[in-house]
């Protein structure tokens, strides 16, 4: 299974059609939205798309396990982080675990690609860059971002890579099947 986290960003708009790539490549698909992504992104869209239930409350009552974090974090062959904010990027560095998305992030044993995707003063902010090296110091994959123009106007690298890239990314690691 993969688990596909969604951050607030912007970018959050282009995960219907990830999830809709990732389950035509055989893929099955699980989803876990931070609070903030259901500002860019209705559940219901994934939710149909990938067939299971979108999870995104820490403590949902109607979890099938009542640690459900752990069961996820178990069954995940991979975790892809797409968008993945400058906060969830920087949570992930700190290892804080204060929403369902971050808290799966810290007990997987999968595999975990994050694909950035933020305003580019935001990407290229010392801090940013700093928290994106220690991820990678501690083993997780980053695809960086694309450059181009970003939703803000701005022109430069932010953008969230192409999804094909991401697809491609994933199936790297995880051969579906």
């Amino acid at each position: 299974m993969i688990l596909l986290g969604i951050s607030g960003g912007i970018a959050a708009y282009k995960t219907p059609e990830l999830v809709r790539l990732l389950v035509k490549a055989g893929h099955d698909v699980q989803v876990v939205m931070t609070e903030a992504a259901h500002h860019f992104v209705a559940p219901l869209v994934l939710q149909t798309l990938s067939g299971h239930t979108v999870r995104a409350d820490f403590f949902a009552t109607e979890a099938e396990h009542s640690c459900s974090h752990i069961a996820l974090a178990d069954a995940a062959q991979l975790v892809l982080v797409a968008p993945a904010t400058a906060n969830i990027v920087a949570k992930v560095a700190h290892g804080l675990c204060d929403d369902l998305l971050s808290t799966i992030i810290n007990a997987t044993k999968a595999p975990v690609i994050f694909a950035p995707a933020m305003n580019t003063n935001m990407w290229h902010n010392p801090i940013t860059q700093r928290n994106v090296a220690t991820l990678t110091s501690l083993g997780y994959t980053i695809v960086p971002p694309d450059h181009g123009t970003l939703a803000c106007g701005y022109e430069g690298d932010g953008r969230l890579p192409a999804l094909e890239i991401l697809v491609d990314a994933v199936q790297r690691r995880v051969p579906a099947g």
